[in-house]
């Protein structure tokens, strides 16, 4: 009995669509590049619960005729190339044939087109692959895809697209990238009826600083050579502001997105020295070679690219990316060259009138003070780090003292004697004495033996159990900024942030959304030190919760706190007071979990009489 046979073409189009449409934004790529083969001007994106239910494109390109709109959906019906030889001179987005037909395989899919010279135009129907109709209707010169329901036939794929927030992230991340590519076109971006983007057409620098900052868009350094090789056009941003996370890396060749490492290496040797290590430099590199040099068609999201001749075209990159970075860095400066230079006297005139001069006055000599008190200055520091229980501070004199009299009381005759004032001041503490060894453990003693504890996991486990205790509570403690500091985000982070605005809330953040990827920091955790830097903290929460699969909130706390916990926990080779030791210990002992850290790493470590004995046998 035979059992090879073939797959019918709806399922046939379901498996090849797997590869084609991965998310949302797949769908979105697809739709502009085909959008921008049309000679679309502007293109609009409407998108409801992050294209989950609709996926919206309209554009005002060529159209199709009747005909046209009809095969656009089959496989392997393109405009793009007729032979094989075509795939060496690509100088459009699509070439496949297949986005359109794998699209219809997985969604409820409506077309609605148009061409100039028709008098009406052409809707058509097709679900899950299935042609539902079509019918003659009047509309714009251009194209209207509506996609509904994505993946409502494949629901093993739908359960697993991750948050709202987290694909509207990707949908934006992909509209940048087609944007910046081609910034002569405007594009206006809508989600749930709120407008997320809007750019108007310009240059590639307009462009540039319409989608992040005028902050990046200031510190462009243009970069260009042109030769039968590679032309090279673009911008490389000042090497202050590298990031650690988030850079903002585009690599174009011939108006197409691509990755390519090989050619970013050549980009971090042009850096090398000027930015600190473990930083990444923000670049915009346009690249444009003859079609035939490189070849597309690796990969099905056509992001791979191969190059002839890499080699020196790398090292064309390099040069040129390293004459922007020189011009940038060329400051004139004055040699002085003091070899065989004579020895010059200086003289010394001196200009100020004799009625002006004073005579010098006697420094006056210190006075004894009889109401000072030395034992106001024992207090412990405010904000410490490891203010956790509450401990007592109050002087006698300053608080205790006025505490137990009353109005009607005489003023006592003289002050208590300093030995008074010490002996009810002194903390009572456990006879456990603590001893601080390289900067990085905490070593006590008691008959059973030797205890170890590692100061900045300690910290971190005080802190995060705090955190979450904020984030439980929503009862964050805020301090307000007088002058608040302005941090600018990449619009595809904005949704992220939105998303966690009541954890960051919780936490005792203040954010103000200004608009394009601007926000203000009107306050920040009460606890939180000064020198924490917030833009760099903020954007690793956005990094958490862009990879939850689903806003999950328990783990989603989890790890904001340990993130927060980990920007402020104290730092290895911290010299700890003795006071400082102790208060972080009991505050350990406390948690309900202190052997080891919330991400798995050991705490303390305990070394036994009878191990010290083994030890020295």
């Amino acid at each position: 009995m035979d059992i090879v046979h073939l797959l019918p073409d709806t399922v046939a189009n379901q498996i090849a669509a797997g590869e084609v449409v991965q998310r949302p934004a797949s769908v979105i790529k697809e739709l502009l590049e085909n959008s921008i083969d049309a000679h679309a001007t502007d293109i609009q994106i409407v998108l409801r619960e992050a294209g989950r239910e609709l996926v919206q494109v309209i554009d005002n390109g060529i159209g199709m005729s009747p005909i046209d709109a009809r095969m656009a959906f089959e496989r392997h019906a393109t405009s793009k190339i007729s032979s094989a030889a075509d795939l060496f001179e690509l100088r459009t987005m699509g070439f496949r044939g297949e986005a359109l037909a794998s699209i219809c395989a997985v969604a409820e899919v409506e077309l609605r087109t148009r061409r100039s010279e028709d008098e009406t135009g052409i809707s058509i129907r097709i679900n899950g692959g299935v042609f539902q109709g079509q019918e003659i209707i009047s509309c714009p010169v251009g194209a209207n895809f509506q996609i509904r329901n994505l993946f409502y036939n494949v629901p093993a794929r739908r359960k697993f697209l991750k948050s709202n927030q987290t694909e509207l992230s990707n949908i934006v991340a992909e509209v940048q990238r087609v944007a910046l590519a081609n910034p002569q076109v405007g594009i206006t971006l809508i989600h749930n009826d709120v407008l997320q983007l809007q750019l108007t057409p310009g240059g590639k620098k307009q462009r540039i600083a319409q989608l992040f900052s005028k902050n990046i868009g200031n510190s462009l350094l243009p970069i260009g050579v042109d030769n039968d090789l590679l032309s090279v056009d673009g911008f490389v941003c000042q090497p202050e502001t590298a990031r650690k996370k988030g850079a903002l890396q585009y690599f174009f060749v011939n108006n197409r997105f691509m990755k390519h490492p090989y050619f970013h290496k050549a980009i971090m040797e042009s850096f090398q020295d000027l930015i600190p290590e473990g930083t990444q430099p923000n670049y915009f590199v346009y690249l444009s070679v003859e079609p035939g040099s490189i070849d597309v068609n690796i990969h099905p999201t056509k992001t791979e690219i191969k190059f002839e001749n890499e080699p020196a075209r790398w090292h064309i990159l390099m040069a040129t990316v390293r004459e922007a970075l020189g011009k940038y860095n060329e400051i004139p400066t004055i040699d002085f060259d003091t070899d065989d230079m004579p020895d010059i006297p200086v003289a010394t005139i001196d200009t100020m009138p004799s009625y002006l001069k004073s005579k010098p006055v006697a420094e006056p000599k210190p006075s004894f003070d009889a109401s000072y008190n030395p034992f106001r200055q024992m207090d412990f520091k405010p904000n410490s780090p490891f203010d956790t229980f509450e401990v007592m501070k109050k002087t006698y004199a300053d608080e205790v003292l006025p505490s137990r009299m009353s109005m009607d009381e005489p003023l006592p005759e003289s002050p208590k004697p300093a030995q008074e004032l010490f002996e009810f001041n002194k903390i009572e503490r456990p006879s456990v004495r603590f001893t601080q060894i390289a900067g990085r453990y905490i070593a006590s003693s008691d008959r059973n033996g030797l205890q170890l504890v590692d100061q900045h996991r300690a910290h971190l486990c005080v802190l995060y159990n705090r955190y979450m205790s904020q984030l439980d509570q929503h009862q964050g403690m805020s301090q307000h900024e007088l002058f608040p500091d302005v941090v600018e985000f990449a619009p595809a982070d904005v949704p992220i942030i939105e998303s966690i605005s009541d954890e960051l809330s919780a936490l005792g953040f203040e954010l103000d959304n200004l608009g394009g990827g601007s926000f203000a920091v009107n306050g920040r955790p009460a606890s939180m030190e000064s020198n924490v830097d917030v833009t760099a903290l903020i954007n690793q929460m956005v990094d958490v919760a862009r990879n939850q699969v689903h806003k999950v909130g328990d783990e989603l706390n989890k790890q904001l706190a340990l993130k927060m916990a980990m920007a402020q926990s104290i730092n290895y080779g911290k010299t700890l007071s003795e006071d400082e030791m102790t208060q972080l210990i009991e505050s350990l002992q406390a948690l309900p979990e202190h052997k080891f850290t919330p991400d798995g790493k050991k705490v303390m470590l305990s070394i036994t009489t009878k191990e010290l004995e083994k030890m020295f046998s």
